[in-house]
Formats: structure tokens, C-alpha cells, sequence
């Protein structure tokens, strides 16, 4: 019987491997089709919340087209950060699709922010204006740098305007993604400024409190928007 093996790969290890943004749109691409017209098998997660707040979810799927079957193992701790740990933690197990056995286990981590950041470009791809230059981002922690990364992928982004309660986040954001991306980065003193007048905007703050913050009038007609908060930020007549 031959030796089976199993690649371990830390989130270092993931990150390491710097797989293109435009890469990971276009897998996503791929598969969001193959789901779209029903050629996937991707059940309703379960999931079990271990305290207030909490979430760990098992999300299994396989999607024949790309030979891939596997299932994220992922929570979701809020209060982490006081404990200097990632909101986001979890596993991700990669099987073989032909015998069943596991080839890959590796930190999710990585994967799920890069991940989320291109669904919204994805998203943009069809519905935002392909001109699109100005970008608000709300909420500068990991979805706020994952998002912009991947919008900036596929816009000609030249103006970003950034917004965020904490502001040694905004402007460690600010100061990151002008050296990162060597575009310019404006700091907006109160959450209006990251809105109006921007053709794209992206919310990723804290998703535990709606404050509905944004409100009817902000948002330019024709602009996309990105609710990765679950529109906390949002008042509900603004998104009409």
C-alpha cells in the first residue's frame, strides 16, 4: 500500500504563496458560474455559536468542473482583538475527489479575506461603472484592505477615501495602502465624506451593532456599493 501524505501549510505559508488578486477573481469566477447553473454541490452551512457574538461554521462543497471538494472550518470571534488574535480563524481541508482522502489541511485565514474581497469585485465587475476611480472604504481592517485590493484590480482607482471610528486603524490603513498600492489615500474626519460623491464604497465594520449610520442622500445616484458588514452601516432607506 502506498504512503499517503498530507500538506500542512500555516497561515504564513498560504500567505507566502502571493496568488495574483486577478487569479483568485477568476477562480471565483469559474465557480461561482458552475454554482449559478446547478453544478455544484454546496449544502446550507451548519454551524454552532459557542458564545454571544460567536459563529463556527462547517462549509463543505465540491465542484466537479475544477475537481475540487473540501470544506472550510471557520469562526468568527469579535472580542478577539482585545486578545490580540484575528476575528477570523479556521481550517480549510482539501480532499482528493477521485478517493475521498484528505491532501491539504492549511490556515483559512488568508483565503477567506482574499476571498471576500474578490467576491465584491466580482460583484462591481457587472454592476459598477467600468470607469469607476473614486472609492470609499468604511471599516479599515482586513475587508477593508482585501476589498480595495481587488476593486483596485479591476477599476482605475486614483482617489481612496477612507473612514473608520478608531483612528490609529484609518490611518495605518492610509499610511499601508499608499505604500502598498501607491494610490492617495484621504483620511474623512466624520462617515459622510466616505460616501458621497464616490462611485464605488465599501462597508466592513463591526457587523455585531447596526447603527444605520449612512444615511438617504449619501450615496451617489449610479454608484456601487459593498455591504461586507451586513449593511450595519446602512439605513434601510438608503438602499432604496
Amino acid at each position: 500500500m502506498s504512503e499517503h501524505r498530507v500538506l500542512y501549510l500555516t497561515e504564513a505559508e498560504v500567505a507566502s504563496l502571493a496568488v495574483p488578486m486577478a487569479k483568485i477573481i477568476g477562480s471565483l469566477e469559474a465557480a461561482f458560474r458552475e454554482h449559478g447553473e446547478g453544478r455544484t454541490e454546496m449544502p446550507p452551512k451548519p454551524g454552532v455559536h459557542p458564545l454571544p457574538g460567536t459563529f463556527i461554521h462547517a462549509m463543505p462543497a465540491h465542484i466537479p468542473a475544477l475537481h475540487a471538494v473540501g470544506i472550510k472550518w471557520v469562526s468568527g470571534y469579535p472580542e478577539n482583538a482585545v486578545r490580540g488574535l484575528p476575528r477570523i480563524t479556521g481550517l480549510l481541508i482539501l480532499n482528493d475527489e477521485d478517493t475521498g482522502l484528505p491532501l491539504a489541511i492549511m490556515d483559512c485565514t488568508w483565503v477567506t479575506a482574499k476571498r471576500t474581497g474578490a467576491a465584491t469585485a466580482l460583484s462591481a465587475k457587472h454592476l459598477a461603472r467600468p470607469d469607476s476611480e473614486t472609492i470609499g472604504i468604511l471599516g479599515c481592517g482586513v475587508q477593508g484592505r482585501s476589498n480595495l485590493e481587488a476593486l483596485m484590480t479591476l477599476f482605475p482607482i486614483t482617489r481612496v477615501i477612507a473612514y473608520d471610528p478608531v483612528p490609529e486603524q484609518v490611518q495605518r490603513f492610509a499610511t499601508e495602502v499608499a505604500a502598498q498600492h501607491g494610490v492617495a489615500v484621504v483620511v474623512a474626519n466624520e462617515p459622510r465624506g466616505a460616501v458621497s460623491g464616490c462611485d464605488l464604497v465599501v462597508t466592513a465594520g463591526d457587523d455585531r451593532y447596526r447603527h444605520c449610520t449612512i444615511k438617504p442622500g449619501w450615496f451617489e445616484d449610479g454608484g456601487f456599493a459593498s455591504l461586507v458588514d451586513m449593511d450595519v452601516y446602512w439605513d434601510d432607506g438608503a438602499l432604496q
